[in-house]
């Protein structure tokens, strides 16, 4: 089955919770990115929360970013990009990093990640300036971190939970997941006495994605008690954007100089993708003729 995002709201209008199972995408980012087991779980967690929050956009062509550098960080940055669509992809600086456990024999991303340092958010609604959030860790677990920027940067409150459940022997990604829930103006006192108890009976979401729950039944059961209405449903995937023709763009942006400095030894240049690692190669005289079309367009300016 492929991952999925769903947005379901209470019928009285107070609460709405977004849930995506992500397995196929956590499983084709540690593949892509060669990660360790803390790393995986770290990247997953992040790449989740990347695709619910960018499903909550409403524009078409935006984008939501989610960086975290942690500090005293064995992951380095861990950065995700969500569409409107849901879909997303992501990168981990250290892909390799060391792999701890807590005495339960869970994974210790806080550790690995840094349990302090900033949460960076940057919304591009794809016309004018975007929007730039920026607040401390609270833990690196992440979830905890998604639920302090939103209290913090956007004052709405909001409960973030995230999970990524490997194999304990091959550390491949068995399931993925999590949801966002947010109160909205409509809710009351006793509308967050009753979720709060919902939140404190909840299994873990893979515990749940484990048991065969559906996203949908894991909406239902965050909201127990509630008439629940599903606003919207779909497919969602990790989807590079990149291409050959925005990295003769970049080359572009560059001076004549620096292009030709790029060129190595073997006559040829190239530029690594982060996100999918494709790597682009250019000759000499591929980078000859984007100096020419540069100057031409610079000469039809003037």
């Amino acid at each position: 089955m492929s991952d999925k995002i769903i947005r379901c709201i209470t019928t009285d209008g107070a609460v709405v919770v977004s849930a995506a199972e992500t397995s196929d995408i956590v499983f084709k980012a540690s593949r892509i990115h060669k990660t360790s087991p803390v790393a995986t779980a770290a990247l997953g967690r992040l790449l989740t929360a990347a695709s619910i929050m960018g499903a909550q956009l409403k524009q078409s062509n935006a984008s939501v970013t989610l960086r975290i550098s942690g500090d005293n960080s064995e992951t380095g940055s861990v950065v995700a990009v969500g569409d409107s669509i849901g879909n997303v992809r992501g990168y981990i600086q250290n892909a390799g990093c060391p792999t701890e456990y807590y005495e339960n024999g869970k994974l210790n991303v806080g550790k690995a990640v840094g349990k302090t340092g900033i949460l960076h958010v940057i919304k591009d609604l794809g016309s004018g300036d975007p929007y730039i959030g920026m607040t401390p860790l609270v833990s690196g677990e992440i979830a905890e971190d998604i639920t302090s920027y939103y209290a913090t940067s956007e004052q709405i409150p909001t409960v973030c939970a995230l999970g990524v459940l490997l194999d304990k022997e091959t550390h491949e990604v068995l399931l993925s997941g999590g949801f966002i829930l947010q109160l909205l103006p409509g809710a009351d006192n006793s509308t967050i006495d009753h979720i709060e108890k919902n939140i404190q009976n909840l299994d873990p979401v893979t515990t749940m994605l484990a048991k065969g729950m559906s996203i949908k039944e894991i909406c239902d059961k965050v909201l127990e008690g509630y008439e629940v209405e599903v606003l919207d449903e779909s497919p969602i995937d990790y989807v590079c954007n990149c291409s050959r023709e925005k990295v003769e763009r970049a080359f572009m942006m560059m001076s004549d100089e620096d292009i030709r400095a790029s060129i190595m030894e073997d006559g040829f240049a190239t530029a690594d993708c982060h996100f999918c690692n494709k790597v682009y190669k250019f000759s000499r005289e591929d980078l000859e003729k984007l100096i020419r079309e540069k100057e031409r367009a610079a000469a039809e300016k003037e």
